[in-house]
């Protein structure tokens, strides 16, 4: 994710600082001992577990380095394979002559300038490294929240920690060789579900549920939605909790299906937006970040323009910021035509070929149960007339020049091969959105499924980015 705005290259990287716990009094006592044995551990441990895992070596100092790394989990294996490797070359070493290693890492955004890097991501980790027991490692809580589901490392919680030059208290986590894996389990009680309702200003009832502790999320509305279902589905349930893991997640089902009224007046943008809004009343959220998905994207761009002082950053998967029949090229009308055929022609059938036409364009990558469950999902979450409202509206939408006046922190990712959604169209809307980073993840699914290189990277990023500008209160 790369944001070139001004003079140096910016960057959200992981960052690692290290330095030689009792440098100066190992070198005072024996200065050419001391650098041989850096030497040794440097050539034959620290540059080749760094090597391995594609960190770049910015800058050494006499008794430390700084290291750079696109994946902040690679950061973590690094320095934790570092540390239990030289806890080994130093046993059986006289106390007074061992080299201990102390390490911080932090995940921000930082600033690259010949061969240099800048910002405060890198001071963090400075500070981090400073509070790192000698032969430990130190990480932010953002490092910790990316990592702590993805490597079996046990980590200890220091707390708010206040530290020389950085104005804001930094939760601190700490890793040790000698540290035993912990077994918690998140409290089950923050998964447990239970459906309310809220009454749009037309007087439509709206269906929500939130799960999960921490900072709010909004999730917009997509196709299709059903609260009950989802939360039982192999593709969504995964999802939604892993995300109660790290936020309060607001969900709701769009007017028009799932446990929300189907039968009403009016399906539209303003009308998705107005309910968006009488769901964060409900829920008693004042500041959050929004989660899009697909078509939720569109309407989530909107609600921040409009709601600027509510949202605190977006999050926008496979999304698009104009409807099938606002963009260039006769492919797009044809998928537009054909899906509304099948709407109309079979959507109510319990045969699901017709369903399956959006199936294996939404997820073709998936195996055969996987697909069912989306079959299933779109047969009970709505009626073939507003389905076919519901594939109306989103063809239409357009929000490309409301893209150009969002003012909050944005993440935009798409899958490559995307079949629903051209990644063409991810990229416009990252390009759109001042100061957005775009991640490519890989695949062809639209939603994104369990166990596949895409969902893992998605919620290594989601997780981070969320840290940064969504913090609990």
């Amino acid at each position: 994710m790369v944001d070139v705005a001004g003079p140096f290259e910016r960057k959200l990287a992981a960052i690692l600082a290290a330095d030689v716990s009792g440098y100066s009094r190992m070198m005072e006592v024996d200065e050419a001992g001391t650098l041989a044995r850096m030497r040794a551990h440097i050539g034959e441990v620290v540059r080749p577990r760094i090597a391995a895992h594609r960190g770049n070596i910015v800058k050494t100092t006499g008794d430390g380095l700084l290291v750079e790394f696109a994946s902040v989990v690679e950061a973590v294996e690094s320095a934790v394979e570092i540390q239990r490797s030289m806890a080994e070359r130093n046993s059986g070493e006289p106390e007074n002559t061992q080299i201990l290693y102390r390490v911080g890492i932090n995940l921000g955004d930082v600033m690259f300038e010949d061969g240099d890097v800048f910002g405060d991501g890198v001071n963090v980790a400075s500070r981090l490294e400073g509070l790192a027991k000698p032969g430990g490692v130190c990480v932010s809580d953002i490092v910790h929240q990316a990592v702590e589901d993805r490597i079996q490392v046990p980590f200890r919680d220091m707390g708010n920690q206040r530290v020389k030059n950085i104005s804001r208290p930094i939760r601190v986590w700490q890793w040790t060789p000698d540290a035993a894996l912990q077994t918690t389990r998140p409290v089950e009680a923050a998964l447990h579900q239970r459906v309310q309702f809220a009454t749009a200003s037309d007087g439509v009832q709206l269906a929500w549920a939130s799960i999960g502790q921490g900072a709010p999320v909004l999730k917009g509305p997509n196709w299709l939605n059903h609260l009950e279902y989802e939360w039982h589905s192999p593709i969504w349930r995964p999802m939604l909790a892993k995300l109660a893991k790290f936020c309060h997640l607001v969900r709701f089902d769009q007017r028009g299906n799932g446990l929300s009224d189907w039968e009403v007046e009016t399906i539209s943008e303003d009308a998705m937006a107005g309910d968006m809004s009488t769901v964060a009343t409900a829920a008693q959220v004042d500041r959050f970040a929004l989660l899009g998905i697909s078509q939720a994207c569109a309407f989530s761009v909107r609600y921040a323009v409009e709601h600027p002082e509510q949202v605190t950053c977006l999050v926008l998967l496979g999304g698009f910021v104009r409807g099938r029949l606002r963009r260039p090229g006769l492919d797009q009308r044809k998928l537009y035509e054909a899906g509304a055929m099948m709407i109309r022609d079979g959507w109510g059938s319990p045969n699901p070929v017709f369903r399956h036409f959006f199936t294996s364009t939404f997820i073709p990558d998936a195996p055969h149960e996987i697909m069912a469950s989306f079959d299933e999902l779109q047969r009970i979450a709505t009626s073939p007339e507003a389905a076919m409202r519901l594939w109306q509206m989103n063809s239409k939408v357009e929000v490309t020049e409301l893209a150009k006046r969002v003012r909050v922190p944005t993440l935009v990712l798409h899958c490559v091969g995307d079949r629903v959604v051209p990644i063409e169209e991810g990229r416009l809307m990252a390009k759109l959105i001042p100061g957005a980073m775009f991640v490519e993840l890989p695949g062809n699914n639209h939603v994104l499924i369990e166990g596949t290189s895409a969902y893992d990277q998605f919620f290594e990023e989601t997780a981070v980015f969320l840290a940064m500008h969504n913090p609990v209160a």
